[in-house]
């Protein structure tokens, strides 16, 4: 039974990689307010991209093949969006705030200190929506890399009935990619890290606000 679960995986994700390409390749994508992320690649240092969990399936587009490392749930389907974020060129890093989070942290600050980019959803994996959880705070706080907010609007798409509203874009709707104001954690402990999380709530709105212009 568990080698006919893997081989179900390995085929739902086979198959959902190549609809999402077919799909991406129409769409008509415009990035604005990227410029700290490009000043940061120039320097050398590493970002934790923050990214609400129903506006993952464009981001996870913009940023293939740029090897960052994306933190995915080991809860219901996280083995299947590991294999496609893996198929887009992604590293991955398994665990969440609820489960498997110490090996999740750690993990998660290895890869930036080995300077990788990081992607972490703070309303994952099961919500509520649009809230911030505060690992991504705790990691920002232990990794000393500043959080860089993402978000996209699209002129036309499927919302699904779930708990995050997940984003599909239609076929050639306009996709609008755009960053908010980096935040940096100068706090001494992961507990004090904590009390930043209203500070990257605002940066993810701007971020939003900034897509939707």
């Amino acid at each position: 039974m568990a080698d006919e679960g893997r081989r179900r995986e390995a085929l739902i994700a086979g198959v959902g990689v190549w609809v999402i390409r077919l799909l991406a390749w129409t769409w008509r994508v415009r990035v604005t307010h990227d410029a700290q992320l490009r000043d940061a690649r120039a320097a050398g240092q590493p970002v934790i991209f923050s990214l609400w969990h129903g506006q993952m399936l464009p981001l996870l587009w913009r940023h293939r093949s740029e090897g960052v490392a994306i933190l995915i749930s080991e809860h219901g389907d996280g083995e299947i969006i590991a294999r496609i974020a893996t198929s887009l060129g992604y590293r991955t890093v398994r665990g969440s705030t609820s489960r498997g989070a110490a090996r999740a942290l750690l993990g998660l600050v290895r890869m930036i200190g080995d300077g990788n980019d990081l992607a972490v959803t703070p309303d994952g994996p099961r919500g509520p929506a649009k809230s911030v959880a505060p690992g991504v705070l705790a990691v920002a706080q232990r990794g000393r890399a500043p959080i860089l907010p993402i978000a996209t609007s699209a002129s036309s798409g499927w919302r699904l009935r779930s708990w995050d509203g997940f984003l599909i874009p239609k076929p050639f709707a306009r996709v609008n990619v755009a960053y908010g104001d980096a935040v940096w954690i100068e706090a001494d402990n992961a507990r004090d890290a904590a009390d930043e999380t209203d500070r990257l709530g605002a940066a993810m709105q701007q971020a939003e606000e900034r897509a939707r212009g």
